[in-house]
């Protein structure tokens, strides 16, 4: 049943459960137990909201998690955060689990170009055997070129210009070059609506960016953090990363990685932080209607083949992916609901590869000149012992390989890993197994802006929530977190209730 009723501008109290006679206790149903999910439930909670959280998984943690293999724990992806994602980070202390991930102290990121000319240390041109400046331990010699991307102290920009002057893997005017591009980018407004129906790449060649120079820097980094190459890309979006990750504060790109496995984090630790707030948690529920009604809203809950459960609640937030918003947004919310299922996904590939002898020995690298895009030690994580390591590739913008077969890409990967890690070459491969995840992320192209959703919607009460929403941000752990804060927020303002425990920083 609709009610047809629509949110007046400013209106605080419509769906205060004060106004129909109700508890003073408000209670709010969150669908969808992923970081968007979990942070909206506990600052519902945290403000005296009585909160259910329905989540169809038998787990919580959404795309972010782990399961089991044998002995060992694997992610089913590889997962980072900057030091810039506030609102991701508060959000584990939030839980406890601020003792379960690494954060850099400077950003410092090994890239090894597999085709490029070696660097040579302390002999002249053609003199001796070249050696790999820096190169990750086991790498061999054999036309590659080393080097890092690491920050000083120094004041934005002047955090990268001394790496960027010595980046081997860009000739001197393609170093010059990126840093009149990230001038010029430093003075873009991302929330530019023209910038949005823009893609990056066009922007950069106009910017005198070669194609080297997209490919060894801008989409090194691109294709990371935004799940898309630089054509592919929104300039708004892109804008957005680059800004706010390098051009910002010298230490807002310093990398943050779980060293326990995901599950511990997302599904274990913040299971007994929603415990502790007193948020009701239905696992293996699946929330198959919610209904608008004249006093609030109920939301049909699936726990069973026979049991089926009708929740009522003063406001819903809605967390799970656009395509299974889609069917549950209540009619009248949105004013194009159409346009939910115009916002397309975009895979990920992981490739997972366990040597019986250590063949790398920094926890990652980025690789150039090679399919393998960046290469991360799980070693420790996924409770492996004996001596062996556990190596994991994550490889963005998948579409050419994420239904690839899994003999296929051992064909492929193996010897890339030999070729970027000599040391793998004499390394006996104790497991090899991929994960995809061919929705990983909302594809981050131009003109996405314009179809992704604010947190609030026409239907007092109706909020939704995800990385796919209108938080600014591309589909990150922090974009995530972020549009549960918003719409947390949003739904205390509408029941009336102080949104004062919410850190501005962490809201959207």
């Amino acid at each position: 049943m609709t009610s047809g009723r629509r949110e007046t501008p400013g209106s605080t109290t419509e769906r205060d459960p004060r106004a129909h006679g109700r508890p003073e206790r408000a209670a709010a149903v969150v669908v969808g137990g992923g970081l968007a999910g979990i942070a909206a439930a506990l600052e519902l909670a945290d403000a005296g909201v009585e909160v259910t959280l329905v989540e169809a998984r038998p787990r919580l943690g959404g795309l972010a998690f782990s399961f089991r293999r044998g002995d060992l724990w694997v992610d089913n992806g590889q997962h980072v955060f900057l030091r810039c994602c506030t609102a991701y980070r508060q959000f584990v202390d939030r839980i406890g689990g601020s003792g379960l991930v690494t954060l850099q102290e400077r950003l410092d990121v090994p890239v090894l170009d597999v085709a490029g000319t070696p660097t040579v240390v302390g002999a002249p041109t053609g003199a001796g055997t070249p050696t790999v400046v820096g190169a990750p331990t086991g790498a061999g010699t054999e036309g590659m070129r080393f080097g890092r991307l690491r920050r000083s102290a120094l004041p934005v920009p002047l955090h990268l210009a001394a790496s960027l002057i010595r980046y081997p893997h860009l000739s001197a005017a393609e170093r010059v070059s990126v840093g009149r591009a990230a001038l010029a980018l430093r003075g873009l407004d991302p929330a530019d609506p023209a910038l949005d129906g823009r893609d990056f790449a066009s922007w950069l060649r106009e910017h005198g960016q070669s194609p080297r120079t997209i490919e060894a820097l801008w989409d090194l980094v691109g294709v990371a953090t935004l799940n898309a190459r630089a054509e592919h890309a929104s300039l708004g979006l892109a804008a957005m990363v680059f800004r706010t990750g390098l051009l910002s504060e010298p230490g807002a790109a310093d990398i943050g990685w779980a060293n326990a496995p995901l599950g511990e984090l997302h599904d274990t630790t913040a299971r007994a932080a929603l415990d502790r707030a007193g948020v009701s948690v239905m696992l293996r529920s699946r929330a198959s209607g919610i209904a608008d009604e004249t006093d609030g809203f109920t939301v049909t809950v699936e726990a069973g083949p026979s049991d089926v459960r009708r929740l009522p609640a003063d406001a819903v937030v809605l967390a799970v992916p656009q395509e299974q918003a889609h069917p549950l947004v209540p009619k009248g919310a949105l004013e194009e609901p159409g346009k939910l299922l115009e916002i397309r996904s975009a895979p990920i590939l992981n490739v997972h590869v366990v040597y019986d002898r250590r063949v790398l020995r920094r926890p990652f690298f980025a690789a150039l000149g090679t399919p393998v895009q960046w290469v991360f030690d799980r070693t420790h994580s996924s409770g492996l012992t004996g001596g062996g390591q556990y190596l994991a590739l994550s490889q963005s913008a998948a579409q050419d390989e994420i239904d690839t077969p899994t003999a296929d890409l051992r064909a492929r990967y193996l010897p890339e890993l030999e070729r970027v890690l000599p040391a793998a070459r004499d390394a006996k491969v104790e497991d090899f197994f991929v994960t995809r995840e061919r929705t990983a992320t909302f594809a981050p192209e131009p003109g996405v802006g314009r179809l992704r959703p604010g947190a609030r919607t026409r239907t007092p009460g109706f909020y939704l929530a995800g990385a796919w929403t209108d938080t600014g941000w591309p589909a990150t752990m922090e974009g995530a977190v972020r549009s549960g804060l918003h719409a947390a927020r949003e739904a205390l303002t509408g029941l009336g209730r102080p949104t004062g425990h919410i850190s501005e920083g962490g809201a959207a």
